[in-house]
């Protein structure tokens, strides 16, 4: 069994990665670093972890661990590596949005594979650093990476997506306290939101002229999970888009093309993505579901880890949502 590490181990993501490693038959937790939890018992910070999990926090750390994840806020993980040095050997697989973006790929030697499975497993397999992707930008590219690879992204995008109070962390805020969040829905960060410059770079690797991306991110009032609204306008039939959609992901473990109208009940506590396509008159409409915390994060992660150690890349990711 592999060591593995966690530091950032009390927001919401690290709760839900903590809980895939608990139960990943090729994985041992060697320490889960929190400073301000240390000495806590970590179910008592992640109560659903009662009864599956005696470990608790440590302001301790292993450099000799086989993974290192950080669950760090971002611009912390850049600061903690400077800080910590860690085994030639030690893979890390960081949450964050530091090491994302090619311009920030590499960080002290260290070059960083951008996560997304679907598109860069080969990568990923050969990659000792991997740069984790957002979670909005998870749902929005496995929506468009098709077409982007057909080459017929020339005119405008058009992306609604809406997201539960737990894409916004732990922290309380103005927007996602209970009262402001109950029977509640807004808009932020209209066509500005920072997940914007890893979907393109993405996009553009497939096709160089990838047109305009227009992107509305929407606080939804229910707790986890993201549904993606795409359109654009396409000369495509139904069939070619499906069989486009279908033929680009009939190798990926956990995306699923649907013939019928999809929604947050079928993947909320998932790694699973799924979508569906039609073409309505000139246009094509993509929508695409997943659950923020799990293949928009940790799901991701553990995903990634797979990957990287030659294991089927579902082990440990066996979970059935939770429909009613």
């Amino acid at each position: 069994m592999i060591q593995v590490g966690v530091v950032g181990s009390s927001g919401y993501v690290a709760g839900e990665l903590i809980r895939c490693l608990v139960h990943h038959p090729e994985v041992n937790i060697d320490f889960m670093y929190s400073h301000s939890n240390a000495g806590m018992k970590v179910s008592e910070m992640h109560q659903d972890l009662l009864g599956h999990s005696s470990l608790v926090f440590s302001d301790q750390i292993n450099p000799d661990v086989d993974v290192l994840f950080l669950c760090l806020g971002h611009g912390n993980s850049s600061v903690f590596l400077e800080k910590n040095t860690f085994s030639k050997n030690t893979k890390v697989i960081d949450l964050s949005n530091d090491f994302r973006l090619k311009e920030d790929s590499n960080f002290q030697g260290k070059d960083f594979t951008y996560g997304l499975v679907e598109l860069n497993k080969k990568d990923i397999k050969n990659s000792q650093y991997i740069a984790n992707p957002g979670c909005f930008a998870t749902a929005i590219q496995l929506g468009l990476l098709p077409l982007a690879q057909k080459g017929v992204l020339k005119d405008s995008i058009h992306v609604h997506a809406i997201t539960g109070s737990t894409g916004a962390g732990k922290t309380l805020s103005d927007t996602s306290h209970f009262s402001w969040r109950n029977n509640n829905i807004s808009i932020y960060k209209a066509f500005k939101h920072q997940h914007l410059d890893e979907i393109n770079e993405s996009l553009t690797s497939l096709q160089s002229d990838v047109a305009d991306l227009n992107f509305l991110p929407v606080r939804g009032n229910f707790t986890r999970g993201i549904f993606a609204s795409i359109y654009t306008k396409s000369d495509l039939s139904q069939e070619e888009l499906v069989s486009l959609f279908q033929s680009f992901y009939e190798a990926n473990s956990f995306i699923f093309v649907s013939e019928n109208s999809v929604h947050l009940k079928q993947v909320v506590n998932t790694n699973n993505c799924f979508i569906q396509v039609q073409k309505i008159d000139d246009k094509v409409l993509v929508t695409s579901v997943i659950d923020n915390l799990l293949k928009g994060a940790a799901g991701q992660a553990i995903q990634n880890m797979n990957i990287m150690f030659g294991w089927e890349e579902s082990t440990g990711l066996h979970f059935k949502a939770n429909y009613l």
